[in-house]
């Protein structure tokens, strides 16, 4: 198991981001042995099986935006994306097909630019719901107070119980 890539992205007066790092895994879907839309089926059953059911299909959003009442993983099935995370001054990370991408609650996240065929699977912990929050300053600090309030997830959506998640969040989260 590869440790994953970690991006720590501090908040601004638009975007509140997290203590938590975002997480990127590296070709996982090696892991799921599966190619184009039956990749999309594997990243379905992976994060369903640790704890994280697939919520839709479809791309990444070319507004920056952020969620306030979940966490979210995206597993890129087919094709590739540039995405930006934590706003207009965030990261740019190149995300391809097999790549998981673990966004925690609060952090901005957009698509500066992807490939034609470029294809994401989306999920959120089990009980938990996603919202959208584009920077706006009517947004806060009611958003601030569902982020502090989002649980840590029970496993990594990709490791389960042995993943770097936990590890990672809980050290961040003391």
């Amino acid at each position: 198991m590869a440790a994953p890539e970690r991006y720590l992205l501090a908040g601004d007066a638009r975007f509140p981001n997290s203590r938590y790092p975002v997480l990127v895994y590296r070709s996982v879907a090696g892991a799921i042995g599966a190619v184009g839309t039956q990749r999309a089926a594997g990243f379905e059953q992976l994060f369903a099986r640790h704890g994280w059911p697939a919520a839709w299909r479809n791309g990444l959003y070319g507004e920056h935006h952020y969620h306030s009442t979940a966490h979210e993983a995206l597993g890129v099935y087919e094709g590739w994306v540039q995405a930006r995370l934590g706003g207009e001054r965030g990261q740019l990370v190149r995300l391809e097909a097999g790549d998981v991408v673990v966004i925690p609650a609060g952090v901005a996240h957009c698509n500066e630019g992807q490939s034609k065929d470029f294809r994401v699977v989306g999920a959120y912990p089990r009980g938990t719901e996603m919202d959208m929050n584009y920077g706006q300053p009517r947004e806060r600090p009611a958003a601030d107070r569902r982020i502090a309030a989002v649980p840590l997830p029970e496993q990594d959506p990709v490791f389960g119980v042995e993943g770097a998640l936990l590890e990672l969040w809980r050290s961040a989260g003391a």
